[in-house]
Parts: structure tokens; sequence; C-alpha cells
């Protein structure tokens, strides 16, 4: 048998953002103290290919949605040696903005998404402001003009991307979600996107806000420790504690960049 490939994981800060408590679960929170967002994406460096999960979002569109905008996300790829130019294949979580953003800066990319995810998006719900307002309209038209193009490669569910690399349909916070499940040296890594947005979400199995189905998104939890070799193992997708947890690959890049793929700090 031939043995999977090991792969590295950065995580990469892009912007953050102030915010409450009461503003990250659904019925609020009886502490309404301050819990800070982050903003990721991330690169998956294998030993022949390398793969980007998420494109992030734009310095205009952080201004204009209030978001502190740290640094180019796709810029910030040649700081753990990935060339957005050379990138072939680019998986997006799902399409509210935060993910899908700066994707006109992979010039030769396909991009990997759920069929759901794209008939959420530019279907009936996009009318209503509960689940249109995570979406940039620019955004999904430029998803649609790629698909065109022949660079959308749908998704149907569980998929494998390469070896030792698959994507996992979730469904719950969007109609197509999906998780990155990922082979490295510590055994399976999964990159849980929004499936749950702080260690804390899965962890008391409580619910973030923004929501399509709430039943999907606790199993959605269920799904992803399924998935990965332990709770170790599992990434969040907004959550500040990642940059404190991981060691970042130099001191150069201590709070903008993170090894998820080695074990976190004891």
């Amino acid at each position: 048998m031939t043995a999977l490939p090991e792969y590295a994981i950065h995580a990469i800060r892009y912007a953050t953002r102030e915010a409450r408590r009461a503003e990250h679960f659904i019925r609020g929170d009886p502490h309404d103290a301050p819990m800070p967002m982050d903003y990721f994406v991330w690169a998956i460096v294998g030993p022949e290919r390398s793969f980007v999960v998420d494109t992030g979002f734009t310095a205009e569109v952080a201004a204009r949605r209030g978001r502190t905008f740290l640094r180019c996300p796709i810029a910030a790829l040649r700081l753990v040696g990935v060339d957005p130019d050379a990138v072939d294949d680019v998986v997006l979580t799902h399409l509210h903005y935060d993910h899908v953003g700066n994707f006109h800066k992979f010039p030769r990319a396909r991009f990997h998404l759920q069929d759901r995810e794209m008939n959420f998006a530019t279907g009936r719900h996009m009318r209503y402001m509960v689940f249109g307002h995570s979406f940039e309209p620019d955004d999904i038209a430029g998803m649609v003009r790629l698909n065109f193009k022949g660079r959308v490669d749908f998704h149907d569910g569980d998929a494998d991307l390469a070896p030792g690399i698959s994507l996992h349909f979730t469904g719950g916070h969007t109609a197509g979600l999906q998780v990155v499940r990922v082979h490295t040296a510590r055994g399976w890594v999964v990159l849980a996107s929004d499936a749950s947005h702080f260690y804390e979400h899965m962890q008391t199995d409580r619910l973030f806000t923004t929501a399509y189905r709430l039943d999907d998104m606790v199993q959605a939890y269920r799904t992803v420790e399924r998935l990965a070799a332990s709770p170790d193992h599992i990434i969040p997708g907004h959550d500040p504690l990642v940059m404190k947890l991981y060691p970042a690959p130099s001191a150069e890049l201590e709070g903008i960049v993170a090894r998820v793929d080695l074990a976190p700090r004891g």
C-alpha cells in the first residue's frame, strides 16, 4: 500500500474584528464579555503540490463591513512559500464574503465547491436579509462566470481531492458548507471552517448566530469529531486561540501564521 503524503498546514490570519460573546451564540450569552473574531485562509503544502482553502475578503469589503484588515490573504500565501499564480486547486468551504473574496487573484486555479452551496447562493433565499447579508453579490457573480469558463469543480457530498486530502459536506451554517480533512505527520487534521467558528461552539454544543439549519449545525460537530484524529486535530474557522495554541513557522510570523499540522503548544 502506498503511504499517504504528509502535508503541512498553515493558518494565515488576515483580518480581525472586535465583538462580544452575545454576537456569537444563538440566544445570546449571560456573560456579555469581549470575544474577538479572527479571519483565516489556509495553505496545505505537500511534497509535490500545494492547495489553498478559502480566499478571504478584500480591503474594500473589510472597510464596508467594519472589519480590521491586517494584510492581503493572497499575498500572504507567499510568506509560506505558496505562489498564488501557480496554485491549481482552491477549496471554497462556502460562499460567505469572508471565504470567497479575492478569487480573482488565482489566475489558473480551479475552485472546488458543493453543488448545494452554489444553488443556495444563487437561489430564492438570497432575497431575504437573514441569509443574503453574509454574501457579496459580486463574489457570487464571479463564481458563476468562472463556472462558464470551466473553472469550478462541483461536488455532491464527500469527495477525495488528492491523496491525503478529502472534502466532507456538513451543511448547517450554509446549505453547502464543507470541511477539509488533511493527512499530516501527526494524523488526520480537519479544517472545520465555519462548521465551528470557535472551539467553544463545538465543546458546548452551542450554535453561531448565522445559520441555515440548526439541526445540521449540531450534526456538523459530530461529523468533524468523527473525521479528526482527536479534538486537538480540529481547527475552527475564526478562533483567535488558533494563533496561541499552534506554533508559528518562524519568529517573524508569530501572530500571522500558525502551523496547525504540528502538535499544539503545551
